[in-house]
């Protein structure tokens, strides 16, 4: 697979997880320990049952390191290399909650996921959305995620080796773009890549950060809706590695 001449490479292929927690270790393949983590989102406000249920069928243990496969169901970031981690479960959730809020029909959306990481939020979203395209810088993490995501044979999302930074213009427009790092404000691609009424959900600030949603209204008008909290998120880079 290579990145030509600075152009996404789209990649649908997948292969067995390498480096991750084995199905049985610690007896993390269980639906009771995913029970427990979503019980404790509930309890932070997430509450659309639909996202509730994706989080309890993605086995989040295979995509963390063994050396970490303790702490997987724990609703913390964790560190996955290259300076990234991880997201939360519950800033999973929520991201999701805010993207379903504002779409129609969620079985028809397209989103993009900026910043794929090891490839745990999309395969959460895969379970949300109809079409999902998750994007990540890092030619190892965007590697990774692939073989993570392999044997859950989502054939509803497609990973992207490319600069999130710019969005995925070929395949636009989008109902949603959530993104899993913060820039100090939202790209101008992303919103010229949305659908009219789209969203874009995503983290912005430097030092200070915020969770926010941003729409375009039918006439295609940005419009900012509201900040929903503070969080903190990796910076939004430009460019590819590797």
């Amino acid at each position: 697979m290579k990145h030509r001449h600075g152009r996404p490479v789209v990649d649908s292929k997948a292969g067995p997880a390498a480096g991750t927690a084995s199905a049985g270790n610690l007896g993390l393949n269980s639906e009771r320990v995913r029970r427990r983590m979503v019980e404790r989102v509930r309890a932070q406000g997430v509450c659309n049952p639909r996202v509730l249920s994706a989080l309890a069928v993605v086995p989040r243990h295979t995509f963390v390191d063994g050396a970490l496969a303790s702490r997987a169901y724990d609703d913390c970031s964790l560190p996955i290399g290259h300076g990234q981690t991880i997201s939360q479960p519950y800033m999973v959730a929520r991201s999701a909650e805010l993207a379903l809020r504002a779409i129609a029909d969620p079985r028809s959306a397209r989103v993009l996921e900026i910043g794929t990481g090891c490839g745990y939020a999309a395969a959460v979203f895969a379970q949300l959305f109809g079409s999902v395209y998750s994007i990540e810088r890092v030619r190892a993490l965007h590697e990774r995620a692939r073989d993570n995501l392999r044997p859950l044979r989502l054939a509803n999302l497609r990973l992207v080796f490319g600069d999130g930074a710019v969005g995925l213009p070929a395949e636009a427009p989008f109902d949603a773009i959530i993104a899993a790092a913060a820039g100090e404000e939202i790209p101008v691609a992303w919103g010229e890549q949305l659908a009219p009424r789209g969203v874009v959900v995503a983290p912005v600030g430097a030092e200070k950060q915020a969770l926010a949603v941003v729409a375009r209204d039918a006439r295609g008008k940005w419009v900012v809706q509201e900040a929903i909290e503070e969080v903190r998120f990796v910076p939004l880079l430009g460019g590819v590695v590797g």
